[in-house]
């Protein structure tokens, strides 16, 4: 049995698929744009590592300056001088991130790695803590592959640290630049 709402939301999602297919070559477009891209990253991962950490620096700073901003909302002077605080601190770890890129790169491969052995930990325990379910085994060698990328990262840091990321953001644009590809392709096979 279907309700008013289910009925009434069918019709545009089936508009919006038809929007889409009319755009598929677009989304085809799209996605060989980001293949090329993940191929140059993992060409030259040093390059790609430090694209990276430059634009996690400007995000720092930008979230820097927000914070100083937000500052100027608090009523009481406590909380402004923590969020100003805060907030200067982002920037300055910004524009250090562009001063040093590569010691940046250090310091967030680092964080990958133990935060990769974090995750696999956790999800490990869960794993086995439902056991009783059907998909235990799945997220158990998930996380066993989390876990395992996690200490090989720390285990080569920080001799990794000029490529690591550059990796990771190659094989990121090319999964993504597959995945608009396959997009692309199915909706003009729907029509």
């Amino acid at each position: 049995m279907t309700s008013a709402s289910d009925t009434s939301h069918h019709p545009s999602l089936g508009s919006g698929i038809a929007a889409l297919h009319a755009k598929w070559g677009w989304i085809v477009a799209l996605g060989v744009v980001y293949l090329i891209a993940g191929f140059i990253a993992l060409g030259s991962m040093v390059m790609a590592t430090v694209a990276s950490v430059i634009v996690v620096g400007a995000m720092m700073i930008v979230a820097g300056v927000t914070e100083i901003i937000g500052a100027f909302q608090m009523k009481s002077w406590g909380k402004f001088l923590i969020w100003a605080l805060l907030g200067v601190l982002y920037v300055i770890a910004g524009f250090l991130t562009f001063e040093n890129p590569l010691f940046a790169a250090v310091l967030l491969t680092l964080f990958l790695g133990a935060s990769l052995i974090a995750s696999g930990a956790v999800r490990l325990f869960l794993a086995f803590s439902m056991k009783r379910e059907s998909p235990w085994v799945w997220v158990a060698l998930s996380a066993v592959i989390t876990l395992l990328l996690g200490l090989l990262i720390v285990a080569r840091w920080p001799v990794n640290s000029v490529y690591i990321l550059g990796l990771f953001l190659g094989i990121d644009l090319i999964m993504a630049g597959a995945g608009w590809i396959s997009l692309g392709f199915s909706l003009k096979r729907r029509g």
